[in-house]
């Protein structure tokens, strides 16, 4: 008996934490997300770059707390809702994003990793359905998960959430209200596949996608946590929130159980919010980032959408980076040089740009 109860606690044990985290984008270290506001090009500070958003303070676009997690999740402290409103442009342009990218400089772009989450709804302030959302992407969006009206398709709305590679859907499933998907991408940039492991509410993960042919580009700062809204004639920007629960990334064996890694600490009660979100201004107009190209492809596929060129797989001085994409800046180590006709033009000492 004391043996079988053993067995159990360290099969247990074992399912809870089975790789080792790189990166970590639970929203444990943040009190408030007017934290995510400290982060500039000049000071990288705290678990992401918080620079893609409209121009209006941070809590319109972004919102923790514990009722914001998926209930199973024992390894965060609290989860973010992240909202679409009409106030949602950035940089001039005509999508509403808001996103996250991981502040890191471990190897999330190196060998075999799993890309963590997990995804929610509710039916207030319900992503539309008439409008293409693109979620949790790379900049090459050689895989991501979508929802809503696919761009090309036929028919006015579409209530499926899509898992995709290279613009083709591999899964998917009606996106009902208050349903937490759980989503892990098997990432090997090696190899260059991607799989798809997936569960909802407190089930442990399994794979339901075996590792496919990918064109898995990434430069290891360019994975969105949030949402992309294309643009739509006749449809009006209705508030969106998407929940995000248990964000990060890890190598070696996947960690299948949607506890995840650890145990959080309790949330600590916010300071003053005031101090740390007068920045959010200076960082809009300090970082300027690539906008987004748009092709249509058929009923059955989504559209590919890409806010920058795929990172390179040369030397930075034998490429050429694309109209928008960044072409300089400290500690960049990608293409140098733009694409015939477009020049790199200095924005700041953190970040240069093609145009």
């Amino acid at each position: 008996m004391k043996f079988t109860l053993l067995s159990g606690l360290v099969a247990k044990a074992l399912s809870v934490s089975a790789g080792s985290i790189l990166w970590d984008g639970r929203f444990n270290d943040l009190t408030s997300a007017t934290d995510l506001s400290k982060w500039s090009w000049s000071s990288q500070v705290g678990p992401y770059q918080y620079y893609i958003h409209g121009p209006s303070e941070v809590t319109s676009y972004v919102n923790l707390s514990p009722s914001f997690k998926n209930p199973a999740d024992s390894g965060s402290s609290q989860g973010a809702k992240i909202t679409l409103d009409k106030t949602a442009f950035w940089n001039g342009q005509t999508m509403r994003r808001t996103e996250l990218i991981p502040q890191t400089t471990a190897a999330i772009n190196k060998g075999k990793v799993f890309y963590h989450f997990s995804l929610m709804r509710k039916d207030t302030n319900a992503p539309a359905l008439t409008r293409e959302h693109q979620i949790a992407f790379f900049e090459s969006h050689f895989t991501e998960l979508k929802s809503g009206w696919q761009s090309g398709a036929s028919g006015t709305s579409d209530p499926l959430l899509r898992w995709c590679i290279g613009g083709q859907t591999k899964w998917s499933v009606n996106w009902d209200a208050d349903v937490w998907h759980n989503v892990a991408y098997e990432i090997d940039f090696d190899a260059n596949t991607v799989g798809f492991w997936h569960s909802t509410g407190s089930d442990a993960l399994t794979q339901v996608i075996a590792p496919q042919a990918a064109g898995t580009s990434s430069n290891g700062a360019d994975w969105h946590v949030g949402v992309l809204e294309l643009p739509r004639d006749g449809y009006a920007d209705a508030t969106e929130d998407f929940y995000f629960s248990g964000v990060y990334i890890e190598s070696g064996s996947i960690t299948t159980s949607v506890a995840g890694p650890g145990t959080a600490a309790p949330v600590k009660p916010s300071t003053s919010s005031a101090s740390s979100s007068t920045t959010v201004a200076a960082v809009t107009s300090a970082s300027a980032a690539p906008a987004v190209t748009t092709s249509k492809a058929g009923t059955k596929t989504c559209t590919r959408k890409s806010s920058a060129a795929p990172a390179a797989t040369t030397s930075a001085g034998s490429c050429t980076a694309a109209r928008y994409a960044q072409c300089g800046g400290k500690g960049f180590s990608g293409c140098t040089a733009c694409a015939s006709p477009y020049k790199c033009n200095l924005v700041n000492d953190w970040y240069s740009q093609c145009y």
